[in-house]
């Protein structure tokens, strides 16, 4: 079950970076007005850093969903890895913006995936046992 909902979160995450990414790099003024940046000129370069950091969380995103589709037994760094970082990023930019939102949709998508990976290693330690 746990690691079902593992699945479920991690391809709901790698969904909405994708959208996010593609935002980037074809709809810069968009993307930046999300984030509360006007675009012009001085943010052009703002615009395509952020893709190409948020097309490489994608791609953590994708690696981790892959191994936990796959059962690999490296599965639970990569979502520990990408757990911890969405916890970061959204308790970073609730403590330096004071956006609740961030803080809501980035941290409890982090940590659900930080909860549930701890799950399915439990549940694989208790099967090994027994």
């Amino acid at each position: 079950m746990a690691r079902t909902l593992l699945l479920v979160v991690l391809f709901i995450a790698l969904l909405a970076e994708v959208a996010l990414t593609g935002g980037a790099f074809f709809a810069p003024v968009f993307t930046l007005t999300q984030f509360g940046v006007k675009y012009g000129p001085e943010t052009t370069f703002l615009a395509y850093v952020t893709g190409w950091l948020l097309g490489f969380v994608s791609l953590v995103a994708l690696v981790a969903f892959l191994q936990v589709w796959q059962r690999r037994p490296g599965y639970a760094t990569w979502c520990y890895l990408l757990g911890f970082w969405w916890i970061g990023i959204g308790i970073g930019i609730y403590y330096a913006f004071g956006k609740p939102d961030n803080l809501l949709l980035d941290s409890v998508k982090g940590l659900l995936i930080v909860v549930l990976t701890w799950r399915c290693q439990a549940s694989r330690l208790m099967a090994r046992r027994y």
